[in-house]
């Protein structure tokens, strides 16, 4: 007997989301692609909350909620999905400011932002007014820096703002290691060159 292969959701051009966000909500809509719609930032929630809420889009469920650091400003990407209409629409926002970048949460629209912007914001120092529970996911509170940032590692000093060495860096290795699958044993003192365990060949 023959399987059937589920098909994913198909991703809309954007413009005609951009169209139909503009139209209900005027000077929402910053930038648009075949791929994604950008909106502006402090309306973010406003644009989720109309994809969402309208029959057309029916956006119900946030499958992906992501950032990208552009050197100059972050971006945060909302992937949107109708499970009844089997589409996904792309949304961005633009954070023009680096030094203290703040978006409205998507959390009052979609649960699911609990932990996703909380993920960000660890990650990336992104804030999200609104969100209920907005503290570090991964790290611990109190740790240094946003490791996800493009500047978070001076390059050639392996250090970052506020972090005068990594963790444990001033430790002796331990006698006994793990390198890619084997054990490794022996001493190994400064200076002396990585290598790999071998393998069978």
């Amino acid at each position: 007997m023959a399987l059937a292969l589920a098909r994913g959701p198909r991703q809309l051009l954007a413009q005609p989301v951009a169209d139909a966000l503009q139209s209900a909500l005027p000077g929402i809509v910053t930038a648009v692609t075949d791929e994604w719609v950008e909106v502006a930032s402090d309306r973010v929630d406003e644009a989720l909350r109309w994809l969402h809420d309208a029959p057309a889009w029916d956006a119900a469920q946030l499958s992906n909620l992501t950032s990208v650091d552009r050197h100059t400003h972050f971006e945060v990407v909302y992937h949107l999905q109708s499970l009844d209409l089997n589409h996904q629409i792309v949304v961005k926002a633009r954070v023009a400011d680096h030094e203290n970048p703040v978006l409205p949460s998507a959390y009052p629209v979609y649960k699911g932002a609990l932990l996703q912007e909380r993920e960000v914001y660890d990650l990336m120092g992104i804030r999200f007014q609104g969100h209920p529970d907005l503290r570090r996911l991964l790290l611990w509170e109190g740790y240094p820096g946003f490791p996800l940032r493009k500047d978070f590692l001076g390059i050639g000093h392996g250090q970052t703002t506020g972090l005068q060495r990594f963790p444990f860096e001033d430790k002796a290795a331990p006698d006994r290691m793990i390198n890619a699958g084997n054990i490794i044993t022996g001493e190994r003192h400064s200076g002396d060159a990585a290598h790999t365990g071998g393998g069978h060949h």
